[in-house]
Protein backbone atom coordinates (compact mmCIF):
# COMPACT_ATOMS: atom_id res chain seq x y z
CA UNK A 1 0.00 0.00 0.00
CA UNK A 2 1.05 3.58 -1.01
CA UNK A 3 2.04 5.38 2.29
CA UNK A 4 0.08 3.17 3.98
CA UNK A 5 -0.32 4.40 7.86
CA UNK A 6 0.69 8.34 6.72
CA UNK A 7 -2.04 10.72 7.07
CA UNK A 8 -2.02 13.79 3.86
CA UNK A 9 -3.16 17.10 4.99
CA UNK A 10 -2.32 21.19 4.36
CA UNK A 11 -0.54 23.25 6.79
CA UNK A 12 0.19 26.82 7.28
CA UNK A 13 3.84 28.09 7.96
CA UNK A 14 5.91 31.14 7.61
CA UNK A 15 2.57 32.45 5.93
CA UNK A 16 2.67 30.40 3.76
CA UNK A 17 0.93 26.77 2.48
CA UNK A 18 2.56 23.19 2.81
CA UNK A 19 0.99 19.99 1.69
CA UNK A 20 2.52 17.00 3.71
CA UNK A 21 2.23 13.64 4.68
CA UNK A 22 3.08 11.82 8.49
CA UNK A 23 2.85 8.98 10.02
CA UNK A 24 4.63 7.28 12.77
CA UNK A 25 5.26 8.11 16.51
CA UNK A 26 8.74 8.51 18.67
CA UNK A 27 11.29 11.45 17.68
CA UNK A 28 10.69 13.81 14.62
CA UNK A 29 12.61 12.76 11.72
CA UNK A 30 12.02 14.91 8.43
CA UNK A 31 12.03 13.80 4.59
CA UNK A 32 12.94 15.89 2.36
CA UNK A 33 12.48 14.99 -1.54
CA UNK A 34 14.27 16.06 -4.67
CA UNK A 35 13.96 17.68 -8.09
CA UNK A 36 11.60 16.87 -10.32
CA UNK A 37 9.90 15.09 -7.78
CA UNK A 38 7.81 15.28 -4.62
CA UNK A 39 7.82 13.82 -0.79
CA UNK A 40 5.86 10.81 -2.71
CA UNK A 41 10.21 9.79 -3.54
CA UNK A 42 9.71 8.28 0.56
CA UNK A 43 7.19 5.50 -0.09
CA UNK A 44 9.33 2.91 -0.31
CA UNK A 45 11.33 4.33 3.30
CA UNK A 46 8.91 5.97 5.00
CA UNK A 47 6.68 3.63 6.26
CA UNK A 48 9.75 1.73 7.87
CA UNK A 49 11.00 4.49 9.68
CA UNK A 50 7.54 5.16 11.23
CA UNK A 51 8.30 2.10 13.63
CA UNK A 52 10.52 3.89 14.94
CA UNK A 53 10.01 7.71 14.03
CA UNK A 54 7.25 10.63 13.67
CA UNK A 55 7.80 10.71 10.15
CA UNK A 56 7.14 14.35 8.28
CA UNK A 57 7.35 14.34 4.81
CA UNK A 58 6.57 17.73 2.91
CA UNK A 59 6.33 19.12 -0.38
CA UNK A 60 9.33 21.57 -0.34
CA UNK A 61 8.60 25.05 -1.16
CA UNK A 62 7.41 25.42 -4.71
CA UNK A 63 7.62 22.12 -4.98
CA UNK A 64 4.65 19.51 -4.85
CA UNK A 65 1.40 20.91 -3.91
CA UNK A 66 3.21 23.24 -1.49
CA UNK A 67 3.11 27.40 -1.62
CA UNK A 68 4.80 28.87 -4.69
CA UNK A 69 5.98 32.47 -4.59
CA UNK A 70 6.25 34.03 -7.49
CA UNK A 71 9.10 34.58 -10.51
CA UNK A 72 11.81 37.09 -8.71
CA UNK A 73 14.52 38.80 -9.91
CA UNK A 74 16.81 38.28 -7.14
CA UNK A 75 14.91 34.67 -7.37
CA UNK A 76 15.22 35.26 -3.38
CA UNK A 77 11.66 32.79 -2.19
CA UNK A 78 13.99 29.96 -3.36
CA UNK A 79 17.19 30.38 -1.65
CA UNK A 80 18.45 27.53 0.34
CA UNK A 81 18.30 29.59 3.18
CA UNK A 82 14.35 30.54 2.75
CA UNK A 83 13.21 26.98 1.95
CA UNK A 84 15.35 25.78 5.46
CA UNK A 85 13.95 28.49 7.01
CA UNK A 86 10.55 27.06 5.60
CA UNK A 87 10.54 23.71 6.68
CA UNK A 88 11.97 25.07 10.40
CA UNK A 89 8.33 26.85 10.35
CA UNK A 90 6.78 23.68 8.94
CA UNK A 91 8.48 21.77 11.67
CA UNK A 92 8.17 23.97 14.51
CA UNK A 93 4.30 24.26 13.31
CA UNK A 94 4.27 20.75 14.69
CA UNK A 95 5.41 21.28 17.53
CA UNK A 96 9.23 19.81 16.57
CA UNK A 97 11.60 22.53 17.83
CA UNK A 98 14.53 19.48 17.28
CA UNK A 99 14.48 16.84 14.59
CA UNK A 100 16.55 14.38 12.52
CA UNK A 101 17.00 14.94 8.60
CA UNK A 102 17.45 12.65 5.91
CA UNK A 103 17.27 14.66 2.17
CA UNK A 104 17.90 13.76 -1.25
CA UNK A 105 19.63 16.09 -4.14
CA UNK A 106 17.66 19.32 -3.76
CA UNK A 107 16.26 18.47 -0.46
CA UNK A 108 19.64 17.57 0.90
CA UNK A 109 20.89 21.33 -0.62
CA UNK A 110 18.12 22.87 1.40
CA UNK A 111 18.70 20.59 4.18
CA UNK A 112 22.92 21.40 3.82
CA UNK A 113 21.52 25.31 4.77
CA UNK A 114 19.63 24.28 7.29
CA UNK A 115 22.47 22.65 8.89
CA UNK A 116 24.23 25.46 8.94
CA UNK A 117 21.79 28.25 9.22
CA UNK A 118 19.62 26.42 12.49
CA UNK A 119 21.87 24.23 14.22
CA UNK A 120 20.09 24.26 17.37
CA UNK A 121 16.66 22.07 14.87
CA UNK A 122 19.10 20.06 13.20
CA UNK A 123 20.14 17.40 15.60
CA UNK A 124 21.64 14.58 12.63
CA UNK A 125 21.84 14.80 9.25
CA UNK A 126 21.78 12.47 6.26
CA UNK A 127 22.55 13.89 2.17
CA UNK A 128 22.07 11.78 -0.50
CA UNK A 129 23.75 12.19 -3.74
CA UNK A 130 24.83 15.57 -3.72
CA UNK A 131 28.41 17.28 -2.45
CA UNK A 132 27.62 21.14 -1.66
CA UNK A 133 26.65 23.44 -4.36
CA UNK A 134 29.44 25.52 -3.93
CA UNK A 135 31.54 22.58 -5.03
CA UNK A 136 29.59 21.72 -8.26
CA UNK A 137 30.05 25.01 -9.62
CA UNK A 138 33.76 26.10 -8.50
CA UNK A 139 34.92 22.69 -10.16
CA UNK A 140 32.05 22.47 -12.99
CA UNK A 141 34.37 21.19 -16.33
CA UNK A 142 32.34 19.41 -19.51
CA UNK A 143 32.09 16.21 -17.37
CA UNK A 144 29.64 18.00 -15.28
CA UNK A 145 28.12 20.12 -17.54
CA UNK A 146 27.22 17.53 -20.04
CA UNK A 147 26.36 14.86 -16.85
CA UNK A 148 24.25 17.89 -15.23
CA UNK A 149 23.21 20.27 -17.74
CA UNK A 150 19.86 20.46 -16.21
CA UNK A 151 21.14 23.38 -13.92
CA UNK A 152 22.01 25.25 -16.57
CA UNK A 153 18.85 25.31 -18.33
CA UNK A 154 16.72 25.56 -15.64
CA UNK A 155 18.88 28.69 -14.45
CA UNK A 156 17.99 30.53 -17.66
CA UNK A 157 16.09 33.53 -17.74
CA UNK A 158 12.20 33.31 -17.30
CA UNK A 159 10.11 32.41 -18.86
CA UNK A 160 12.59 30.52 -21.56
CA UNK A 161 13.21 26.90 -19.93
CA UNK A 162 9.45 26.90 -18.51
CA UNK A 163 7.78 27.09 -21.80
CA UNK A 164 10.49 24.71 -23.14
CA UNK A 165 9.25 21.80 -20.33
CA UNK A 166 5.66 22.41 -21.24
CA UNK A 167 6.07 21.85 -24.85
CA UNK A 168 6.55 18.05 -24.13
CA UNK A 169 6.44 18.28 -20.05
CA UNK A 170 5.85 14.08 -20.00
CA UNK A 171 8.98 13.71 -22.18
CA UNK A 172 10.87 16.24 -20.06
CA UNK A 173 10.51 14.51 -17.38
CA UNK A 174 11.07 11.12 -18.69
CA UNK A 175 14.03 12.30 -20.47
CA UNK A 176 15.38 14.29 -17.35
CA UNK A 177 14.99 11.58 -14.53
CA UNK A 178 17.19 8.93 -16.97
CA UNK A 179 20.52 10.03 -16.38
CA UNK A 180 21.12 6.13 -15.76
CA UNK A 181 19.00 3.62 -17.62
CA UNK A 182 15.94 2.68 -16.24
CA UNK A 183 13.33 -0.16 -16.85
CA UNK A 184 10.06 0.85 -18.04
CA UNK A 185 8.14 1.39 -15.17
CA UNK A 186 10.71 2.57 -12.94
CA UNK A 187 8.59 4.77 -10.53
CA UNK A 188 5.48 3.33 -8.75
CA UNK A 189 3.15 4.30 -10.37
CA UNK A 190 1.41 6.43 -8.08
CA UNK A 191 4.50 8.48 -7.18
CA UNK A 192 5.14 9.31 -10.94
CA UNK A 193 1.31 10.01 -10.98
CA UNK A 194 2.01 12.52 -8.39
CA UNK A 195 5.39 13.94 -9.59
CA UNK A 196 3.39 14.96 -12.97
CA UNK A 197 0.59 15.79 -11.22
CA UNK A 198 2.75 18.53 -9.38
CA UNK A 199 4.58 19.84 -12.47
CA UNK A 200 1.12 20.54 -13.92
CA UNK A 201 0.13 22.68 -11.35
CA UNK A 202 0.54 26.58 -11.95
CA UNK A 203 3.48 27.47 -10.85
CA UNK A 204 5.42 24.37 -9.79
CA UNK A 205 7.87 24.58 -12.98
CA UNK A 206 8.37 28.61 -12.35
CA UNK A 207 9.27 27.65 -9.11
CA UNK A 208 11.35 24.57 -10.01
CA UNK A 209 13.70 27.28 -12.81
CA UNK A 210 13.77 29.18 -10.14
CA UNK A 211 15.41 27.24 -7.04
CA UNK A 212 18.22 26.26 -9.79
CA UNK A 213 18.05 30.42 -10.66
CA UNK A 214 18.72 31.05 -7.04
CA UNK A 215 21.57 28.26 -7.13
CA UNK A 216 23.71 29.86 -9.47
CA UNK A 217 23.43 33.10 -7.75
CA UNK A 218 22.27 33.71 -3.92
CA UNK A 219 23.09 30.51 -3.17
CA UNK A 220 26.68 31.26 -4.13
CA UNK A 221 27.10 34.02 -2.38
CA UNK A 222 25.45 32.75 0.96
CA UNK A 223 27.56 29.78 0.31
CA UNK A 224 30.90 31.75 0.04
CA UNK A 225 30.40 33.83 3.11
CA UNK A 226 29.73 30.50 5.48
CA UNK A 227 33.11 29.23 3.64
CA UNK A 228 34.72 32.53 4.56
CA UNK A 229 33.07 32.47 8.03
CA UNK A 230 34.01 28.91 8.38
CA UNK A 231 30.92 27.75 8.74
CA UNK A 232 30.33 24.51 9.14
CA UNK A 233 27.43 21.44 9.63
CA UNK A 234 28.29 20.67 13.18
CA UNK A 235 25.62 17.90 13.58
CA UNK A 236 27.04 14.46 12.84
CA UNK A 237 26.31 13.48 9.35
CA UNK A 238 25.88 11.07 6.98
CA UNK A 239 26.20 11.36 3.38
CA UNK A 240 25.28 8.68 0.84
CA UNK A 241 25.28 8.44 -2.75
CA UNK A 242 24.54 6.07 -6.15
CA UNK A 243 27.77 3.80 -7.00
CA UNK A 244 26.32 4.04 -10.48
CA UNK A 245 25.68 7.91 -10.62
CA UNK A 246 28.15 10.90 -11.06
CA UNK A 247 29.17 11.57 -8.18
CA UNK A 248 31.82 8.82 -7.65
CA UNK A 249 32.72 9.67 -10.62
CA UNK A 250 33.61 13.00 -10.45
CA UNK A 251 34.55 13.01 -6.97
CA UNK A 252 35.82 11.52 -3.62
CA UNK A 253 33.06 12.25 -1.84
CA UNK A 254 34.37 11.51 1.41
CA UNK A 255 37.34 13.81 0.97
CA UNK A 256 34.80 16.85 -0.27
CA UNK A 257 32.33 16.71 2.83
CA UNK A 258 34.74 16.66 5.23
CA UNK A 259 35.77 20.16 4.65
CA UNK A 260 32.45 21.07 5.48
CA UNK A 261 31.77 18.96 8.50
CA UNK A 262 33.19 19.94 11.96
CA UNK A 263 31.28 16.89 13.47
CA UNK A 264 31.59 13.23 12.80
CA UNK A 265 30.96 12.16 9.26
CA UNK A 266 30.09 9.23 7.87
CA UNK A 267 29.79 7.91 4.28
CA UNK A 268 28.81 5.12 2.15
CA UNK A 269 28.11 4.37 -1.52
CA UNK A 270 24.66 2.15 -2.28
CA UNK A 271 24.19 0.16 -4.69
CA UNK A 272 21.91 2.19 -6.80
CA UNK A 273 21.64 5.32 -9.24
CA UNK A 274 20.39 8.96 -8.56
CA UNK A 275 17.38 7.77 -7.01
CA UNK A 276 18.51 5.43 -3.78
CA UNK A 277 15.73 5.87 -2.03
CA UNK A 278 13.05 4.15 -5.04
CA UNK A 279 16.37 2.17 -6.13
CA UNK A 280 17.76 0.44 -2.96
CA UNK A 281 15.11 1.25 -0.76
CA UNK A 282 16.37 -1.74 1.94
CA UNK A 283 20.11 -0.81 1.87
CA UNK A 284 19.11 2.96 2.16
CA UNK A 285 17.08 1.84 5.60
CA UNK A 286 19.80 -0.18 6.87
CA UNK A 287 22.43 2.65 6.23
CA UNK A 288 19.80 4.90 8.21
CA UNK A 289 19.17 2.12 10.91
CA UNK A 290 22.53 2.60 12.29
CA UNK A 291 22.72 6.25 12.19
CA UNK A 292 19.61 7.78 13.07
CA UNK A 293 18.79 7.68 16.52
CA UNK A 294 15.36 6.48 18.09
Amino acid sequence: MFFEGFTLEFREAAGKRFRLRRGGEGPPLLLLHGNPQTHAMWHRVAPALARRFAVICPDLTGYGFSAKPAVSEDHAPYAKRAMAADMVALMASLGHARFQVVAHDRGARVAHRMALDHPEAVERLCTMDIVPTLEHFERADMAFGLGYWHWFFLAQRHPGPERMIRADLEGWFDFHTSREPKPPGFFHPEARADYLAALRQPGTIEAMCEDYRAAAGIDLADDRASRDAGQRIGCPLLVLWGAKGSIPKWYDAMAVWRRYAAGPLEGAAVASGHYLAEEAPAEVLARLEGFLRA
